[in-house]
């Protein structure tokens, strides 16, 4: 939560306030964060955008050229 926060340059009571205000949660601050997890390479879907199903989020496909993912991991590629 205080890495979200520093990032989004928002102050953790902000980040908290965005968990339990549901639709009353403030618009900019939502933004922010939004902002951050998209440059985190979190992907926001709208209904149906994906061909079915509701809203949700996806991750974003890597290309070979963006590092090693995560699941490849290892103390053999750990620089």
């Amino acid at each position: 939560m205080e890495t979200l926060a520093s990032e989004s340059k928002l102050p953790v009571s902000a980040i908290e306030a965005l968990e339990t205000e549901g639709p009353a949660a403030d618009m900019r601050a939502l933004a922010a964060v939004r902002s951050v997890l998209e440059n985190h390479g979190v992907l926001f879907l709208a209904g149906g955008s994906d061909g079915t199903g509701g809203p949700g989020i996806r991750f974003k496909h890597w290309s070979d050229d963006d590092g090693i993912r995560p699941e490849n991991l290892n103390a053999t590629n750990d620089d």
